[in-house]
């Protein structure tokens, strides 16, 4: 069945980012956030009292306090009193919020962006704090022995093999040589294991950075942008909490995400995956059906830049801003929150015909 048609055309018409860095000691979050939403505003030309909404997306978790989202507030300015919404999740979900609220006529714009700065901590002990509490976190695994499983289980299926996950890697960095706000690229080696299968070269930097896009509805959005980056599907779903009880190997979830958002009804020349692990990619090819007339991750992924809370955002946002190029007409951006591919949320942008 096609997946239904939006009730109002909504398009991302500005992308901006942070140059992605290993740690930003010197600046505070609002520092860090505050020449992107500059940056994407001044690209539309709207001021922050021309938003009609805007939502963000963070981890209280990173931050290591409670309501820090509101500190955030401050690089926006909430004065006069502006409407405002977070979601404590990767800014693609908050993209996902600000999407319905355009669609219920509320509002003609959006700002939405996200943040995270991973370098303070272990990102690796912050992360067993979403697993399942009773059966699971209490044995700490860490996100990359979880890949690890993950990656193991697809060698074990012969979906794949370690020379297999080198080339994702290879190739996702090579593809990164161009983008200057990736934290890695061009040749890397592969290292030593990380977690058996994974090697260091198989798994994201950890770094800082953050990111912006912003929504219009309708002719606003011609007005705004040469050629909009149109929404003509956009859903979200869930794996089962339980590790023991799914297929690795498999995504379900992403499948069905796709579908719902018409990702099958034509082809797709673009595909920005939130993989932060080699393994991952192999997965969500499968899923969406991807084959190899498909450009993957040509910004780098995650694998070159992987800014927690704000990776999924960029996948939609690097999408966005090959159409408004003319590098692409209709891409596919995919992103992911939880162990193992958990939560995943599939966007499917398109172009006005040239």
């Amino acid at each position: 069945m096609p997946a239904p048609r939006p009730l109002r055309d909504i398009a991302v018409v500005a992308f901006a980012q942070t140059d992605h860095l290993r740690t930003t000691d010197e600046l505070s979050e609002v520092e860090m956030l505050m020449p992107v939403l500059h940056e994407v505003l001044d690209r539309t030309g709207l001021k922050t009292s021309d938003i009609g909404f805007t939502c963000s997306g963070s981890s209280d978790y990173l931050a290591g306090r409670a309501f820090s989202f509101t500190m955030a507030l401050d690089g926006v300015g909430a004065w006069p009193p502006i409407s405002e919404s977070h979601v404590e999740m990767d800014g693609a979900w908050a993209l996902y919020e600000a999407w319905t609220k355009l669609l219920t006529g509320e509002a003609d714009t959006a700002l939405v962006y996200a943040y995270g700065k991973s370098s303070p901590g272990s990102v690796r002990d912050v992360l067993t704090r979403q697993l399942d509490p009773y059966y699971v976190a209490p044995l700490w695994p860490d996100s990359i022995a979880l890949a690890a499983l993950q990656a193991q289980a697809l060698i074990d299926a012969g979906d794949t093999d370690e020379p297999a996950l080198a080339a994702v890697a290879d190739r996702s960095r090579a593809s990164a040589a161009d983008n200057s706000h990736v934290q890695l690229r061009g040749s890397v080696p592969r290292g030593d294991y990380a977690v058996r299968p994974l090697r260091t070269g198989d798994c994201p930097p950890i770094g800082d950075g953050a990111a912006a896009v912003i929504l219009a509805a309708g002719e606003r959005a011609r007005e705004l942008c040469e050629r909009p980056a149109w929404i003509r599907g956009i859903d979200h779903r869930i794996e089962a909490h339980g590790l023991g009880v799914r297929d690795l190997t498999d995504s379900p979830s992403s499948r069905l995400a796709a579908e719902r958002a018409g990702a099958f009804e034509q082809p797709v020349d673009t595909a920005e995956l939130h993989a932060p692990f080699s393994s991952q990619e192999v997965v969500l090819r499968k899923a969406l059906r991807l084959d190899d007339s498909v450009d993957v991750n040509p910004s780098g992924g995650p694998l070159a830049a992987n800014p927690i809370m704000a990776a999924g955002l960029i996948r939609i946002g690097e999408a966005a801003a090959r159409i408004h190029r003319g590098d692409s007409d209709r891409a596919l951006a995919h992103a992911t929150s939880g162990p193992c591919l958990q939560q995943n949320l599939v966007a499917v942008l398109e172009g006005d015909p040239r």
